[in-house]
């Protein structure tokens, strides 16, 4: 126990010291982890930890990353990609397969080696691309679109390349495959291994049906049943089954688990538990990806590193160079223009973490020997640790040149503009004049019972605490035009007001207030439009008082309007001297400045309801 304690710790450590420090320096958070691994390589040695084992662990966070993306992206969204999957994705996998084959062959290896290099190098790094364009803001831009085009497609590509591997085995290596694959396998039962290939193939396409029939059709019911409990522990513990689940059934069937996860996501896309899933995965993932960049940088051979620095290099540079070229003449085939195309070109340009699998796999499948499978995770791992420097490269050369911001700008116009926290009494008659006039909102609410009321009635409410800072940038606070807090409870609103106004100083912020001394709470922590529930209610009441004590419907009204602008006038004056924590009728300059107030507004309001009443005669 503690052993295991003691490396966590290690860890946990390092990469809390390193991030920030690496982002500090404008490195980004992936180079900060894959140098904090290689600096804790010597201990976590020392120490006997399996790098490898740990870095098939932290993989899973990958498995994570794609469902989330998955909840992102609509069913009708993804059928819009198609273009751009089978055209980017499928010209990048198979234009620089043959390329590094080609220069593979011409270093005289085999060509069925040389082959499989091809298609192992071919293949990106999905963890550090999506990691680094969702920092930076620029995966909904057209370069990071496409970029994510081409990952989802080598995603997909992973499955018949595994098929192919075993057809390109070499006789020499034959009988070497089991060593290695202990020795580098990640292991794992195949419920399809020894089926005839149609059989296989029914297996595969079944499972797949499966994770849309779950998604689509029990996924609802069990997330209700469990939101009913109003337990968040609970809720995180079904989502990560949920994904855990599909993983192991994809697994089984020889599927990417990441493929299965993010399939499972675009089925969830149109959930009301959408926003709850994403922000409760969130942090799982964030971990897992951040040891996975960890055990990268650990799992470096130095020595061997050292040894062969030359060949190394070479080999990490014909990657990035070749991957770099073929891309930009993909970007230029598919009018990609600058600097989309470089985003695109330069995020690319790395292998990636399935190279990892991929080799462990060709060795098992004798394919590769060890000298070269030896050689080419190390190209792998430089190759990944280069890409944060090719954003850095990106930012400082290419991103001003052409506005790839303001393209991302055009795609924000898609997000809902109003984000309404709470449909209840006030936030469901809010959406409705707010629907009705032609604006798009975001309704959030923690009561799974209210939840399925609005449902029966067509209304869409994402089931979520609305005051957690991911479920808000999961509904896209940072674009968001409006915030309207409408929740119940005293807290929450308060909470999340002060978050709001602390960090979205552009966010129009207007906020449910209890009662008139939480109108001074709530302008103290920066909120400036300030609705007091029982406030209209109360002037709707007293202008019908008017109206029964002899008023006609226009004095009334205009009475009313007199006495909310006298009572709107003075309001602010007092929120200055308001102080948060100190009870409103013990703060004496307060009351002070109300008596003030009153002596001065007082007698001009009642003029102007003497001028009201003598209309009427």
């Amino acid at each position: 126990m503690t052993d295991f304690l003691l490396i966590a710790f290690v860890i946990l450590v390092a990469g809390v010291v390193a991030v920030p420090l690496a982002s500090r320096l404008g490195l980004g958070s992936v180079l900060g982890y894959l140098l904090a691994g290689m600096a804790l390589s010597p201990a976590l040695n020392a120490l006997g930890v399996d790098i490898e084992a740990l870095q098939v662990f932290a993989e899973f966070g990958v498995v994570m990353m794609l469902f989330v993306i998955g909840l992102e992206i609509e069913p009708k969204k993804l059928w819009e990609m198609r273009g751009n999957l089978l055209g980017l994705g499928g010209g990048q996998v198979l234009l620089t397969t043959l390329v590094l084959a080609g220069i593979a062959m011409l270093a005289g290896n085999p060509w069925q080696t040389s082959l499989a290099i091809g298609l192992v190098l071919a293949l990106s790094s999905t963890a550090i691309i999506i990691q680094s364009l969702s920092e930076k803001g620029l995966l909904k831009s057209e370069g990071g679109q496409s970029s994510f085009s081409v990952l989802l497609f080598q995603d997909v590509a992973v499955i018949p390349i595994l098929a192919l591997l075993p057809l390109l085995a070499m006789p020499e290596l034959v009988g070497l495959g089991a060593e290695a694959d202990g020795a580098h396998g990640h292991g794992g039962f195949t419920i399809t291994e020894g089926m005839p290939a149609w059989l296989a193939g029914l297996v595969t396409v079944g499972a797949v049906g499966a994770v849309f029939v779950i998604g689509n059709y029990l996924t609802q019911p069990i997330f209700r049943f469990i939101a009913a409990a109003n337990l968040r522990e609970l809720f995180t513990a079904t989502a990560l089954a949920f994904v855990i689940g599909i993983a192991i059934l994809m697994s089984m069937v020889g599927l990417s688990p990441a493929l299965g996860t993010f399939l499972a996501g675009v089925v969830l896309a149109n959930s009301e538990y959408r926003h709850e899933l994403e922000s409760t995965i969130d942090p799982f993932k964030g971990l897992l990806l951040g040891l996975f960049f960890i055990t990268v940088g650990a799992g470096i051979d130095f020595a061997l590193a050292y040894e062969q620095a030359g060949e190394v290099i070479f080999w990490a540079s014909v990657v990035i160079i070749t991957k770099i070229a073929v891309l930009l003449l993909i970007a230029r085939l598919a009018k990609i223009g600058p600097p989309a195309k470089w985003l695109f070109s330069l995020s690319l340009a790395q292998a990636g973490e399935f190279g990892f699998v991929l080799i462990a796999f060709a060795v098992a499948n004798a394919v590769f020997d060890e000298p070269l499978a030896d050689l080419l995770l190390l190209v792998v791992a430089l190759t990944m640790l280069i890409t944060p420097l090719l954003f850095i490269l990106y930012d400082k050369v290419f991103a001003g040149k052409g506005g790839e911001q303001a393209l991302e700008a055009d795609k924000i116009d898609e997000d809902n503009p109003v984000i309404i926290a709470g449909r209840g009494r006030v936030g469901g008659i809010v959406d409705r004049m707010l629907q009705i006039a032609g604006y798009q909102t975001t309704v959030i609410d923690y009561d799974s019972s209210q939840l399925e009321i609005v449902r029966k009635f067509g209304f869409r409410t994402y089931f979520g605490d609305a005051t957690r800072p991911d479920l808000l940038h999961a509904a896209g606070i940072e674009n968001a035009k409006l915030l309207v807090v409408a929740l119940d409870e005293r807290e929450q609103i308060d909470k999340l007001v002060k978050y709001a106004a602390a960090n979205f100083p552009n966010l129009h912020v207007t906020a449910r207030a209890i009662d008139r001394n939480h109108v001074y709470d709530l302008w103290s922590y920066g909120c400036r439009d300030i609705i007091r529930e029982t406030y209209d209610s109360s002037l709707r009441i007293g202008r019908s008082a008017f109206e029964a004590l002899g008023m006609d419907r226009q004095q009334a009204q205009a009475a009313s309007d007199a006495f909310e602008a006298n009572d709107r006038a003075y309001m602010p004056e007092v929120a200055e001297l308001y102080e948060v924590g100190v009870p409103f009728h013990e703060n004496e300059p307060l009351i002070a400045k109300i008596k003030e107030l009153r002596g001065k507004w007082d007698p001009i309001l009642r003029e102007q309801m003497k001028d009201i009443l003598q209309r009427g005669r």
